[in-house]
């Protein structure tokens, strides 16, 4: 397995067809933190290979180092098209540096695409989805599942009629809070999904606000005019930022488990935030 060692911003991202590669460069432009590459339910199962191909050959070549993270998200392992997005992944000498997971329901997918990855010399990193009942209940197993995940997403879309119930703020807010506590208890981002009203970004600055103050890192975005709020709502302040640098600095000094900073004790485990603060406060040159 392969130890976490990512830590960037993950304030927003965006899906990117894979039959349209020409929206790819315009996507990694845009001033998103994540671009996903589509090919699960946005992409009709007629045109899967094609999908798959014209994706995979985007990683043909080495990517700029942009501060920009691309992933592709696979269909599911538990269906035909993602074992075949699978086999294409492991046989590719580029492949993509990230997977996207949608419909996990247990652990052991995720440990089967890691083992899976680790036999091809791999070192893709994974994200999974929680939308299903079952991927809720079994939330905290996946999220400890594999050393290769760098984030949880949550898939209200899928989950609201899991549960049957309303796609809402208060109806899936348990399901939302047991995903970010799974996420937490693992050190992993956490990011919410899209508001799917592109005329209503008064409603979506609320909604990420919301996701915001649950412990979420990020939201998604259905198109790229709606970036700039969820960068804004997911953006530490500046005191925040100069608060986490001083807090790096003092654990880096002190070279212990705990420091003391304002007559406060301040906890290793505070940590991971910090770093968090600090990577999007340099992704903004701040």
């Amino acid at each position: 397995m392969i130890k976490n060692t990512s830590m960037q911003p993950r304030r927003s991202f965006i899906f990117v067809p894979g039959l349209r590669p020409d929206m790819f460069p315009k996507a990694l432009a845009s001033g998103v933190d994540i671009v996903c590459v589509e090919l699960e339910d946005g992409i009709a199962p007629k045109d899967k290979a094609e999908a798959r191909q014209k994706a995979l050959a985007l990683f043909s070549k080495p990517q700029p180092n942009d501060g920009v993270e691309r992933i592709v998200r696979i269909n599911s392992m538990r269906e035909k098209f993602g074992i075949e997005d699978v086999n294409a992944i492991l046989s590719a000498k580029t492949p993509p540096p990230a997977l996207m997971m949608p419909k996990v329901r247990s652990p052991d997918e995720v440990k089967m695409l890691d083992q899976l990855l680790s036999e091809a010399g791999h070192d893709t990193r994974l994200h999974v989805i929680i939308e299903t009942n079952e991927g809720l209940e079994a939330a905290y197993e996946i999220a400890h599942s594999s050393s290769r995940i760098d984030a949880m997403f949550f898939g209200a879309i899928d989950m609201a009629p899991e549960l049957r119930c309303d796609m809402a703020w208060e109806p899936l807010l348990y399901a939302r809070s047991k995903v970010v506590h799974a996420a937490a208890s693992a050190g992993l981002d956490v990011i919410d999904v899209p508001y799917m009203d592109l005329e209503d970004l008064d409603g979506m600055r609320v909604a990420a606000e919301q996701a915001r103050m649950l412990g979420f890192s990020g939201k998604g975005s259905i198109h790229p005019k709606q970036i700039p709020i969820l960068n804004e709502v997911f953006t530490p302040s500046p005191d925040q930022i100069t608060r986490a640098r001083r807090t790096i600095a003092e654990f880096e000094k002190a070279d212990t488990g705990l420091v003391v900073i304002d007559g406060k004790l301040i906890e290793k485990p505070v940590l991971r935030e910090m770093y968090r603060m600090v990577s999007i406060a340099d992704r903004m040159g701040l």
